[in-house]
């Protein structure tokens, strides 16, 4: 009788090394304690591609710049890419873990915290283990098995830069495309959904035009901090006031830069923000809405030009493919009876996507499907004692992703449940 994934992952991890927890508990305090930036993730790299050839694939550095692909090819198959990203958050640690990191890197000339407050070390310590898992089983799967440690995803670089760059046609296309992250939830919950799970998203910088002067004579000039202050109320209407409650959609104007003293009306005024929705078609109907407003804005100041729009850091709907999570989520469940739970559609986003998604200059035919699940790291002492009585309620009460207090449980079960998620996950279909 053929064993179920979930078997087969249990058969794996009984038989491991008595040491590997702590070895693998090493690697991720190392990672931890030494954050990187996206598209500057050298030493993390270097440490993956060091594994994975110790482990016996055949391993290429520098895809998409920092990128890693280890492929072990095991007889007769599907292909499956199981994907973790590297990239940290400059962020300054305020865990009080006694591996926290105190890294600092020159960004631009100034020196910047860093700190892994996303997660990612977690996401690549259980990519690198659950590749080790399966190269030292061999007798337990066949098939092709690409793994892809990816960089740059908080940029919304990596992922794309990584296709571009051959991922899907200089190594085995794969079948299926695999990821998770870890997020605030009671510690070993797995989310699963299918359809939409995470929403698209990018950057918007406006830089208005003005006409500088003296902070006595307003009248000679055109203000671009005032024009900036009528442009940052009136978006708050493009959501409110044009998109449906159905049509989900975010707009937060996060950073407003103008000025150097205090007498001295500037020349210029940037305003940045960060837009959410969940298909193209919204995104494109959210940013001709800016442009339409700070063109008008700026046409009614009578700035001299009109403002430049840029827009960047672009993020894709994630949209799991419904076969794919069932497949998934059936090894889950059995592994981790009812843990696994129902997800939920975030405005939250990833480039993960990027995988799936054919085209012109990346490769040919249908698109990739792929699953993206989520796992709960946070301390049950601590989850039970956040107010409120729901998980909607509890995760905006217990340190969340990118905030300086963010870290998983322990570190342990959260990596020991992460290799049997995407192990499991991975001989669903090997």
């Amino acid at each position: 009788m053929t064993l179920s994934a979930a078997e087969r992952t249990r058969a794996l991890l009984a038989d491991s090394a008595d040491d590997r927890q702590a070895d693998i508990v090493d690697f991720y305090t190392d990672l931890h304690t030494h954050p990187e930036l996206s598209m500057a993730e050298h030493r993390t790299a270097g440490k993956v591609a060091e594994r994975l050839r110790a482990a016996g694939y055949d391993v290429t550095e520098g895809v998409g710049k920092t990128g890693v692909v280890g492929v072990l090819q095991n007889g007769e198959g599907k292909t499956v890419l199981v994907r973790g990203d590297m990239d940290a958050l400059p962020v300054k640690e305020a865990t009080g873990l006694d591996y926290a990191s105190t890294r600092t890197v020159d960004v631009n000339g100034t020196a910047t915290p860093t700190m892994h407050a996303c997660g990612h070390d977690v996401h690549t310590t259980c990519l690198v283990a659950t590749a080790e898992l399966l190269a030292a089983h061999l007798d337990s799967w066949s098939g092709t098995l690409v793994i892809c440690a990816q960089p740059a995803e908080e940029t919304a670089e990596g992922a794309l830069a990584m296709v571009d760059d051959g991922l899907m046609t200089r190594f085995p296309r794969p079948d299926v495309c695999l990821g998770q992250h870890v997020m605030p939830g009671r510690e070993g919950t797995v989310m699963h959904k299918e359809g939409i799970v995470m929403s698209a998203a990018a950057n918007v910088d406006v830089t208005i035009h003005g006409r500088g002067g003296h902070g006595s004579q307003p009248e000679f000039g055109v203000d671009p901090v005032a024009v900036g202050a009528y442009l940052v109320t009136r978006l708050q209407t493009i959501v409110s006031r044009e998109f449906a409650p159905s049509d989900p959609a975010v707009l937060s104007v996060t950073m407003f830069h103008a000025g150097s003293k205090a007498n001295v009306i500037p020349n210029e005024a940037v305003i940045t923000m960060n837009i959410r929705v969940r298909s193209d078609r919204s995104k494109d109907k959210m940013l001709a809405a800016i442009r339409r407003i700070a063109d008008a804005e700026c046409l009614a100041a009578g700035c001299p030009a009109p403002p430049d729009v840029t827009t960047y850091s672009d993020f894709p709907v994630t949209v799991n493919d419904a076969d794919v999570v069932r497949t998934v989520r059936a090894a889950h469940e059995e592994l981790e009876g009812g843990a696994v739970i129902e997800g939920a559609t975030m405005m939250g986003s990833e480039d993960f996507s990027e995988l799936g998604i054919p085209g012109p200059g990346r490769y040919d035919g249908a698109p990739i499907p792929y699953a993206y699940w989520f796992l709960g790291i946070t301390d049950p002492r601590t989850w039970d004692a956040a107010e409120g009585d729901s998980f909607a309620d509890k995760v905006v009460n217990v340190p969340g992703n990118h905030t300086d207090k963010f870290a998983p449980s322990a570190p342990e079960p959260t990596l020991s449940t992460g290799v049997r998620l995407l192990t499991s996950a991975a001989l669903g279909y090997l």
